[in-house]
């Protein structure tokens, strides 16, 4: 006699979808911030998703690490508030506009011009 269902016949698509789907019913995260709203506030600055290229798997990793301390906080009782801190967006662009004009130093940039560099950054 088994005591548990074989885990093998588990059907993992189907539950995340059933669970997701009674979350949403219930709105778990209105109630959850709900029942939060005068509690200890935590404030996590997240950086962007990636400021100079193309996301890897250490973005996958450090969201993951940064996700499990928000919940901690969360379950600590904590008001957990998660804010978007975009410090480097500009580096994406000024890489891009470095390509464009075929500079690689910072040497280069100084002889090309700081405004006009900023000026065509702003472009």
């Amino acid at each position: 006699m088994k005591l548990f269902k074989d885990i093998s016949k588990a059907d993992y698509k189907n539950n995340e979808h059933e669970v997701s789907k009674y979350w949403e019913e219930i709105n778990l995260l209105e109630q959850s911030i709900e029942t939060r709203k005068n509690k200890p506030s935590f404030v996590f600055y997240e950086g962007p998703p990636t400021a100079n290229g193309r996301p890897g798997i250490h973005h996958v990793i450090s969201r993951t690490l940064k996700d499990s301390v928000c919940r901690y906080k969360t379950m600590q009782g904590y008001q957990v508030k998660r804010k978007a801190g975009w410090d480097t967006h500009g580096l994406p662009v000024e890489i891009e506009v470095e390509k464009q004009l075929n500079l690689s130093t910072k040497q280069e940039i100084e002889e090309y011009g700081i405004d006009e560099f900023n000026k065509k950054c702003r472009e």
